[in-house]
């Protein structure tokens, strides 16, 4: 079976990796903005689509895979931070807080252009952080391609106090929520 992936992640491809899905790495490039009164599931869902719909112009078979992970804090979007200052604002307000990390996954399966997609929702509890914690992370140059600017499977996991909900979701790519969007495809991910 033919897997491709339309991302760059290597938190994603370091999953698929891990239960013997080695895929062709197609990242792409999409529009990521927000419409108007968009809620994060529909956001993310769009996305992931997207992304295996733009992948699916350069493939004539194969299964592709799109997936898009936002953080949302008290309603607010936090995406990847572009600096070290955007990366402390972003650590800042998670800090003390829950927040919710919503992940879209889409698969399509070329041949017969089947498509399935679905989300997923976790919540993440942060400690309060003080300043000489977020500067320390910040040094480490982990936040700045992460949605929410941490990645709970690296440093930053010393920051999460619990987590309602699926961890790989929090890390971008929910591995229970690809193996259910599997069988709706009649793909044994166990041969």
């Amino acid at each position: 079976m033919k897997w491709i992936l339309a991302s760059r992640s290597p938190r994603r491809i370091e999953i698929l990796n891990r239960i013997g899905i080695n895929p062709i790495i197609f990242p792409v490039e999409i529009k990521e903005e927000r419409l108007k009164g968009e809620k994060p599931r529909e956001y993310v869902m769009r996305l992931s689509k997207q992304k295996v719909e733009k992948a699916a112009e350069k493939f004539s078979s194969g299964i592709i895979i799109g997936a898009d992970t936002i953080v949302v804090l008290d309603g607010k979007f936090l995406g990847k931070p572009q600096n070290d200052e955007e990366a402390r604002k972003i650590l800042s307000l998670l800090s003390g807080k829950k927040h919710f990390v919503y992940t879209g996954l889409t698969l399509l399966k070329i041949e017969d252009k089947t498509l399935v997609s679905d989300y997923e929702k976790s919540t993440v509890f942060f400690i309060e952080l003080t300043e000489e914690m977020i500067d320390w992370y910040i040094k480490s140059k982990e936040p700045m391609d992460k949605a929410g600017a941490y990645g709970i499977q690296g440093k930053a996991g010393i920051f999460v106090e619990k987590i309602e909900g699926c961890y790989f979701n929090i890390v971008g790519f929910p591995l229970n929520l690809f193996y259910r969007l599997s069988k709706k495809l009649n793909i044994n991910l166990f041969r």
